[in-house]
């Protein structure tokens, strides 16, 4: 470590490891354990949390941002030859997949890949690569009703259908099928491919997802656990409980996605900073 290039202003925490070829520039802040690979080059304002891994060839810089900041949040990891720039935060848990380039933020646990970089994926809190993902029609080995999965409460659902020449028919009954009787419903479409909708959470609100059209993933997550499920058939959907942090993304063209909520609209209900989810989760839990 003391033959890399590292700026007199640079701050470093205990146990990080900076390869002998990298460049950290001035004003960067590092946290504890982090790791600086070969060739990796660093430049200030930059500010990165504990525990993250940059692998070789890798860049973080100002780039054209007036408020070029970057702000690397603990756990995340930057694979070989990705390039961050500008005034953005990659969150905590974030990965950037080999050679993306970074040109806005990226939320908690997110894959990002490609130039610019777009979110592929979401990294599981069980290990591996990515979130697990159910294909929906494996729900029809259950047959009709519910079934469990691990993240809490959150359950996936094959509703009845009814095929006939005349057209066919999906049905749901509130209260049976449906767990709870909605004050409002809305629907989601026309979102482009590249967008991610939702990303917080509710302190009270329970919600029913039907994709009535075309297709959509969505992310769900207790603080502990994280799954993503496919909704590609109007015959399936997902209930998701208070306290459940919830992405949808991977939006077909034509997708159409139908939305039931327990409560009114109310913008104070909505949780939408991740650490605050966290520390609400973990007193549920």
């Amino acid at each position: 470590m003391t033959s890399a290039s590292i700026h007199p202003s640079a701050v470093m925490g205990t146990g990080c490891d900076v390869h002998p070829s990298a460049v950290v520039g001035a004003n960067v802040r590092m946290g504890d354990g982090v790791r600086i690979g070969p060739g990796v080059l660093v430049e200030g304002p930059c500010t990165i949390g504990d525990r993250c891994v940059f692998e070789a060839g890798s860049v973080v810089g100002p780039g054209d941002a007036e408020d070029g900041n970057v702000v690397i949040e603990q756990d995340a990891r930057l694979s070989a030859g990705a390039i961050v720039r500008g005034g953005l935060v990659i969150a905590g848990g974030a990965r950037v997949q080999a050679g993306a380039v970074v040109l806005r933020s990226v939320p908690p646990h997110a894959i990002v890949a490609g130039n610019p970089a777009q979110i592929v994926g979401y990294v599981p809190s069980f290990g591996g690569e990515g979130t697990d993902t159910p294909a929906a029609p494996g729900v029809a080995a259950h047959g009709t009703g519910a079934i469990t999965t691990r993240v809490r409460g959150v359950t996936l659902h094959r509703l009845p259908r009814v095929l006939d020449l005349r057209g066919n028919l999906s049905v749901g009954e509130f209260g049976r099928s449906v767990p709870f009787a909605p004050k409002r419903y809305f629907l989601v479409f026309g979102v482009p491919n590249a967008e991610i909708r939702g990303e917080h959470a509710h302190r009270t609100c329970k919600q029913f997802l039907v994709c009535v059209n075309g297709s959509c993933s969505v992310v769900a997550d207790d603080g502990r656990h994280r799954e993503e499920f496919v909704l590609d058939d109007s015959a399936i959907a997902l209930y998701l409980p208070p306290l459940t942090w919830g992405i949808q993304y991977k939006y077909s063209a034509d997708a159409v996605l139908l939305v039931f909520a327990s409560e009114f609209y109310d913008s104070a209900e909505y949780i939408r900073d991740y650490a605050e989810f966290r520390r609400l989760a973990e007193m549920q839990a």
